[in-house]
């Protein structure tokens, strides 16, 4: 797939919020591109966007797969008294129903806290420990697939751009290979965390990149 052909990949702009809620601008824009015909992948910013991002695919595909690449669950209840917080994202997500299923993958920073809340949702959880003995995701070609790629969910030798580094995660090359080897159709996606002032190389923004190319290829080879 030539993703630099006309048409395949185009940039619907930035989300610039008014005076207006920022996650209420977030899922109109998300619905503007979905509207157009087109499937959306969002660039962060933080881990925050994806609840309304969600929200949006939500509605016109509703029994939603979410496939979450991350170090950290991001399952608090709320976080420094913010219920919407980078932390959160995935606690709103599943207590409004808007998943079927959530599997995260490549988590390695985990509290008691967020442990409940995956037992709570019935959240399907590869930490690195499963990961490295070869546990994998279980996706069904029938599947809708929202991709959430938080770029802390690889090891920092990769991508050292971030703000909440972890050691001992996931190579470049894994994510990629979850990414092309995904059976079902990719409907949505965002690529968040990626923070410049931190990523004095480049390095992780070329990484950024890379994944949103292939995040582009999957998308492109798939029906919905």
């Amino acid at each position: 797939m030539d993703i630099s052909a006309a048409g395949v990949l185009i940039d619907a702009g930035d989300i610039t919020p008014g005076d207006t809620n920022p996650r209420d601008e977030i899922e109109r824009g998300v619905h503007r591109v979905l509207d157009g015909g087109a499937r959306p992948i969002l660039l962060g910013g933080d881990h925050s966007i994806t609840y309304p991002g969600v929200r949006a695919v939500s509605r016109r595909f509703p029994r939603l797969t979410v496939l979450h690449v991350d170090a950290h669950s991001d399952l608090y209840d709320e976080f420094e008294g913010d219920r919407y917080s980078h932390a959160c994202p995935f606690a709103r997500i599943m207590e409004e129903n808007l998943a079927a299923r959530l599997v995260q993958v490549g988590i390695r920073a985990m509290t008691q806290h967020q442990r409940r809340q995956a037992d709570r949702f019935g959240v399907e959880v590869i930490d690195m420990r499963a990961w490295a003995v070869g546990v994998r995701p279980r996706i069904l070609a029938r599947e809708m697939v929202y991709l959430s790629i938080d770029i802390d969910g690889i090891d920092p030798a990769f991508a050292p751009g971030v703000s909440h580094p972890e050691p001992g995660g996931l190579t470049v090359r894994e994510v990629l290979s979850l990414i092309q080897q995904l059976p079902a159709s990719l409907v949505a996606a965002d690529v968040v965390e990626c923070n410049p002032d931190l990523d004095a190389s480049g390095l992780t923004s070329r990484v950024a990149a890379k994944l949103v190319k292939e995040v582009v290829g999957a998308m492109a080879l798939t029906t919905c």
